[in-house]
C-alpha cells in the first residue's frame, strides 16, 4: 500500500511556504524588493507577495522623521567659541534609492546635518547667529536637501535649539543691553525737552501776535490758584499796568 504521510508532509511544507510570502504593509510603509540580489519595483501598501526564496524585502518608512542634531562646537567668525544643537525634520520620497544609494540613510543624514550645522554657523559672527536664526535654518535645510536629495531622502524643515553662550560673554552681552536701554532713555528725554521748548516758542509767537491771549492766561491762572483749600492770598495785578510797565521799560531800552 502507498504511503501517502511523506507527499502530504511535503506539500503542507509547500503550502506554508508559499503562504509566507504574504506580506501586509501599512499605509505609511513600502517594500524595497530585491530578486536574487537584482532590484525591482518597490511595492505597497495593502497586501503584496515576496516570492519566498527568490525575493528578499525590505521595509522603509515614509513618515517624517524627526531627528535630534547634538550639540556642536563652534566657533564663530568673530572668534566666539558657542555650543550650538539642532533639530532636523526629513522624510523618505524614493524607497528604492534609499535602501540602494546609502548604506544607512539615517545615519548618513545624522552626520551631514552635524557637519553642516557646524560650517554654516562657523561661518557668520555672534551676532548674526543670534540675530537671524531664520537665514541660517533655511540655509542649513537648502544644502542638506541637496546633498540627500540623491539618496530619496526630502529635508523638510531645520530648526537651531539652543545657542549656548560662555558666561563671560552673557556678561557682556548684559551690559551692551543696559547701556542701549540707557542710550534710548536718554535720546527719548531729550526729544521730549525738544518737544517742549518747541511747543513754549509756538505759544510765544502766538502771545506775540494776539497779546490779549496773555490776559485771558492771567486770568486762568488766577482762577486755578485760588480753587481749593490754599493759604496763600493772591493780589492781581491790572494787565494795563504791566503792560505800561513793559512798554516804558522797552522804551528805556
Amino acid at each position: 500500500m502507498f504511503d501517502l504521510g511523506p507527499m502530504v508532509t511535503v506539500l503542507l511544507f509547500a503550502a506554508v511556504l508559499l503562504a509566507s510570502g504574504l506580506k501586509i504593509l501599512r499605509e505609511y510603509e513600502r517594500a524595497v524588493v530585491f530578486r536574487l540580489g537584482r532590484l525591482v519595483a518597490h511595492r505597497g501598501p495593502g497586501i503584496i507577495y515576496v516570492i519566498p526564496l527568490l525575493e528578499k524585502m525590505l521595509k522603509v518608512d515614509l513618515r517624517t522623521i524627526t531627528m535630534d542634531i547634538p550639540s556642536q562646537d563652534v566657533i564663530t567668525k568673530d572668534n566666539v567659541s558657542v555650543k550650538v544643537n539642532a533639530v532636523l525634520y526629513f522624510r523618505v520620497m524614493d524607497p528604492s534609492k534609499a535602501v540602494v544609494e546609502v548604506e544607512n540613510y539615517l545615519f548618513a543624514t545624522s552626520q551631514l546635518a552635524q557637519t553642516t550645522l557646524r560650517s554654516i554657523c562657523g561661518q557668520g559672527e555672534l551676532d548674526d547667529l543670534l540675530a537671524e536664526r531664520d537665514k541660517i535654518n533655511a540655509q542649513i535645510q537648502e544644502i542638506l536637501d541637496a546633498q540627500t536629495d540623491p539618496w530619496g531622502v526630502k529635508v523638510v524643515l531645520v530648526e537651531l535649539k539652543h545657542i549656548d553662550l560662555p558666561d563671560a560673554m552673557q556678561r557682556a552681552m548684559a551690559r551692551q543691553a543696559e547701556a542701549e536701554r540707557e542710550r534710548r532713555a536718554k535720546v527719548i528725554a531729550a526729544e521730549g525737552e525738544f518737544q517742549a521748548a518747541q511747543k513754549i516758542a509756538d505759544a510765544a509767537a502766538i502771545i506775540e501776535t494776539h497779546p490779549s491771549a496773555i490776559q485771558l492766561r492771567y486770568l486762568q491762572t488766577l482762577v486755578e490758584i485760588s480753587t481749593g483749600n490754599n493759604s496763600t492770598t493772591v493780589f492781581p495785578v491790572p494787565i494795563d499796568m504791566i503792560g505800561a510797565l513793559m512798554g516804558a521799560l522797552r522804551g528805556k531800552a
